[in-house]
């Protein structure tokens, strides 16, 4: 009987400890995104306005995921706010992989007119530095992002610490192509890096949106554990 109400009381303490861990975790993911929407939206009014200025196709579509990646998170932190985060996982994940789609559309025909009538790309200070910053700063927040999503076993975290890690990628495209363009005058090098990013952005929106089968899967098994439970 002993024995018994030992085993008991371990089981107890165990749960109380998982349930502590995974609340820490939640609100882990909640500043993480929290500090990718502050700087993302900086990044988008920059970008844009940088490439507004130069007539670039890549640094505005650069700037415009930026504003993706502001939805993604913004979409991952009011997750996180419900009281079963995980029953919200299939809609996070839909509004994820559309951005990523609508995203592609737009680069891709931007970047398409671009080539065709032959867009003279100027030198942007401006783009360059702030492409460089995020080739360093983005990395961090998405593998942060990426480790607490694997261990809560949150499928929308790891998809948005995906999106995140894409605009390290996008980033080095665009810095690519900025420089290119000041330092040889390939103006095509922009146009380029643009569909480059149009690439990404197909490929990581597949991915979300199979994530979402992911998701179902996970609150079908929650819901036959809770079940059993009852």
């Amino acid at each position: 009987m002993l024995r018994r109400r030992e085993l008991q009381l371990r089981v107890t303490a165990s749960n109380i400890a998982d349930d502590r861990r995974r609340r820490l975790l939640q609100r882990r993911i909640r500043w993480i995104v929290t500090a990718t929407i502050v700087y993302n939206l900086i990044e988008a009014v920059v970008a844009i306005a940088a490439g507004t200025i130069a007539s670039s196709a890549a640094l505005i579509g650069f700037g415009l995921d930026s504003t993706v990646e502001v939805l993604s998170a913004a979409a991952v932190a009011w997750q996180f706010t419900r009281r079963d985060p995980e029953r919200w996982e299939r809609g996070t994940l839909r509004v994820i992989a559309v951005a990523f789609f609508a995203l592609a559309i737009y680069v891709s025909a931007s970047s398409v007119l671009a080539l065709l009538v032959r867009v003279e790309v100027e030198h942007s200070p401006v783009g360059i530095a702030i492409t460089a910053l995020s080739v360093v700063v983005m990395p961090f927040l998405s593998l942060a992002e990426r480790r607490a999503g694997e261990e809560l076993g949150s499928a929308t975290a790891i998809a948005d610490s995906k999106q995140t890690l894409l605009c390290t990628y996008l980033s080095a495209a665009v810095l690519v192509g900025l420089v290119l363009n000041s330092l040889l005058g390939w103006w095509w090098a922009d146009a380029v890096a643009g569909l480059v990013i149009a690439v990404f952005a197909v490929r990581e929106g597949i991915e979300a949106w199979r994530g979402d089968a992911c998701a179902t899967s996970v609150g079908m098994l929650l819901d036959e554990e809770e079940t059993r439970d009852h």
